[in-house]
C-alpha cells in the first residue's frame, strides 16, 4: 500500500468511527406505538388516535396531548411523549375503544412503547 492508499484508509476509518461514536450518544426520545384492531383482530386503517394527559380532559375531549391517524397497517407512532400513562380514544367509523384500554400504563423514558387497542 503506498501513502496516498494509507491516507485515504485512515480518513475513511475515521470517518466510519466518528459516525459509530455519534449514533452511540443520539438522544432517544419516549415514543408510544398504538396498533388498532377491531373485534375480529384486523388492523384498522384511518382510524383517528387522540392522547390526554389528565383524565378530566379525556372526559371532556379537551386539550389532546397528540393526534394522528393510523397508516395503512393500523399504526400510529406518537414521539416526544412525557413518560406518563396517557388516556387514549381511538374511533373509525361508528367503532371506537369506550369500555376498555383507555389508558395506557405509564411510559417507560426514552423507549418505544407499545399498546394494542382494539374498536368495536
Amino acid at each position: 500500500m503506498n501513502s496516498t492508499d494509507m491516507k485515504k484508509s485512515s480518513v475513511s476509518l475515521a470517518a466510519v468511527a466518528l459516525v459509530v461514536l455519534c449514533s452511540a450518544f443520539q438522544i432517544i426520545k419516549t415514543s408510544l406505538g398504538v396498533t388498532v384492531r377491531d373485534e375480529v383482530g384486523n388492523t384498522v386503517a384511518g382510524a383517528t388516535v387522540q392522547l390526554f394527559e389528565k383524565e378530566e380532559d379525556y372526559t371532556a375531549e379537551k386539550n389532546v396531548a397528540a393526534e394522528g391517524a393510523t397508516d395503512e397497517k393500523g399504526y400510529i407512532r406518537f414521539k416526544e411523549l412525557k413518560n406518563i400513562s396517557y388516556f387514549v380514544i381511538v374511533r373509525k367509523d361508528d367503532k371506537d375503544n369506550s369500555g376498555g384500554g383507555e389508558k395506557t400504563g405509564k411510559l417507560e423514558e426514552k423507549k418505544t412503547n407499545k399498546v394494542t387497542i382494539v374498536i368495536q
